[in-house]
């Protein structure tokens, strides 16, 4: 399986998953030029952006050690613009999750970090 086949799998178990939980999906893939949001959902009356990782192998490392602070500050940048475009959610509470696919085993686990990380400060 090549990684964008693997990433869209990934993508459906997470968003299952969440849509379980009782999340509403908002939007998946939203892309823009500088980097993409695989989903924005609420979760309650918080605006939930969600990363979505997919492992078949740990030969780069765990989902979550892939959040690093330049992919943190993507993500921040991302879900501003989200929210510049979308002006009827902005006054919503806003975090940012991490989901991870683990398929290094099977069945697959699905690992769920509510608040993964802070934005971090912009210039």
């Amino acid at each position: 399986m090549n990684r964008a086949r693997l990433a869209r799998v990934g993508e459906e178990q997470a968003t299952q998953f969440l849509h379980a939980l009782g999340y509403q999906i908002l939007a998946r893939n939203w892309r823009k030029r500088e980097g993409e949001l695989d989903i924005v959902a609420l979760d309650g009356d918080t605006l939930a952006f969600i990363e979505v990782k997919t492992r078949r192998s740990l030969a780069y490392g765990a989902g979550e050690e892939s959040i690093d602070q330049r992919k943190q500050t993507q993500l921040t940048r991302l879900a501003q613009r989200f929210l510049d475009e979308n002006p009827q959610l902005a006054f919503r509470e806003c975090r940012f999750d991490v989901v991870v696919v683990d398929m290094t085993i099977m069945p697959a686990q699905i690992r769920h970090y509510r608040q993964a990380f802070d934005p971090p400060a912009t210039e």
